[in-house]
């Protein structure tokens, strides 16, 4: 499925835009790249650029800005995540890091030229702890932030009750390396970066990518594309074109976002008035307070299918008001999923698989600022450039058993990984 059953709230906060028509006829061109989002966009830009006589169609199941570039959190992160922080690797990961801040840099300057500069702001990042699980990888955390030699302050329960407004959480840390975005925002602003000799197809999907003789075909509902190369850009939904099925699953996560609240509401949401809370526990919470006054909430985790709209709702509901129990009467105005494209080990699925058949997937919740990067780097790689070595940085994804043992696997992790942090929920 490379579409979902509830639309986004970040594209619905937006005003209306005209898509590009989908693909309706056949084409010969030089490159497809499949998914308009941070990766295919960078990638994109890029190969035109390095080849401007490049004939170049990018292609998207949805709409830009309702996909899952549209459907995150809207935490741009210019260094590594929680999950990746390992004091040993210290040298590699400052090295990623300062890539990352380039294409953040990129980001940043589309926002100016296209977009509203309150849709991208840096605001920094909180990660908070509300039980001993929770301390203890804050603690980790704080050892990665130290050896980094990068700029972080500690928070007690009393000072984070101050700046954000809920006493559910024990201890925290902020991290100033990080940009709070309107994520749906963001990637039309990208989008309008593209040349016009990019052709772009919204409300195209990809049915299936097949070789041929010198080169890929591309069928699409209502057309098909002839190649010489074709860029999987679509993340999570590369599997179902028979890409990387042994590497990386889809697990879908969920998000609630409030109407605007009231002066009165806000007066008790403490003194920071846009901020944003990262979990310490995967099974933890994802929390924003955006700069239009609204409350956004992001948590649960399901394998390769989407639930129903009921059930999210009441689940982010619960957890909301857990934080936040003097304003248990705020509805969501949207609630939404997205899936992640998951791997075991938190490595990448990048790089040429086969012959002039290209990918980058496996963001594994991290793919709007690296996805930029890693877009960049593999129209350099497919190109000929010299690149840095992208799977020695971020990993590469190593096997998963096959069905049932994965979604049983799954379902097993989730369990115990989720009693273990049900504190922080």
């Amino acid at each position: 499925m490379a579409t979902y059953r509830l639309a986004s709230g970040w594209n619905q906060c937006l005003p209306r835009r005209q898509p590009h028509p989908p693909l309706g006829e056949n084409l010969n061109v030089d490159v497809v790249i499949i998914g308009a989002g941070f990766t295919g966009i960078a990638c994109a830009n890029r190969w035109q650029a390095l080849d401007p006589d490049a004939k170049i169609v990018l292609i998207d199941a949805s709409q830009i800005g309702e996909g899952n570039p549209g459907r995150n959190s809207g935490f741009l992160l210019e260094i590594a995540l929680a999950e990746d922080a390992d004091p040993s690797k210290i040298s590699i990961m400052a090295e990623a890091n300062r890539l990352t801040r380039a294409s953040m840099e990129t980001i940043s300057d589309a926002v100016k030229l296209f977009g509203d500069p309150r849709d991208l702001h840096r605001s920094g990042t909180y990660r908070a702890a509300a039980s001993d699980v929770g301390l203890s990888s804050l603690a980790k955390y704080e050892a990665f932030l130290k050896a980094a030699g990068l700029t972080y302050r500690r928070l007690s329960a009393r000072e984070l009750k101050q700046e954000l407004g809920t006493d559910f959480y024990q201890a925290g840390l902020y991290s100033p390396d990080c940009y709070l975005a309107q994520p749906a925002a963001v990637v039309r602003a990208l989008a309008r970066t593209l040349p016009e000799t990019v052709r772009v197809y919204e409300n195209t999907q990809a049915l299936t990518v097949e070789p041929f003789s010198g080169g890929w075909r591309v069928q699409t509902p209502k057309g098909r594309l002839m190649c010489q190369k074709v860029v999987l850009a679509n993340n999570a939904f590369a599997t179902q074109l028979g890409v990387a099925r042994s590497r990386m699953a889809a697990v879908y996560t969920y998000a609630g976002l409030t109407r605007r609240l009231s002066e009165t509401e806000l007066s008790g949401l403490g003194s920071i008035s846009q901020w944003g809370l990262l979990p310490t526990h995967r099974f933890g919470s994802t929390l924003r307070r955006t700069h239009d006054g609204r409350l956004l909430i992001r948590s649960l985790h399901d394998y390769e299918k989407e639930r129903e709209a009921s059930s999210i709702e009441r689940a982010l509901k619960l957890r909301l008001q857990r934080r936040f129990p003097h304003l248990n009467q705020i509805e969501f105005e949207s609630i939404w999923g997205g899936a992640v494209g998951f791997t075991l080990n938190g490595g990448l699925v990048w790089g040429e698989l086969e012959p002039s058949l290209y990918a980058s997937c496996g963001c594994n919740g991290g793919g709007t600022v690296k996805g930029m990067l890693l877009g960049q780097l593999l129209a350099e790689h497919a190109l000929g450039c010299e690149v840095p070595d992208v799977l020695s940085l971020f990993g590469e994804a190593s096997w998963m058993p096959p069905e049932p043992f994965r979604l049983v696997g799954f379902h097993a992790t989730s369990l115990w990984q989720g009693w273990q942090g049900r504190h922080e929920r």
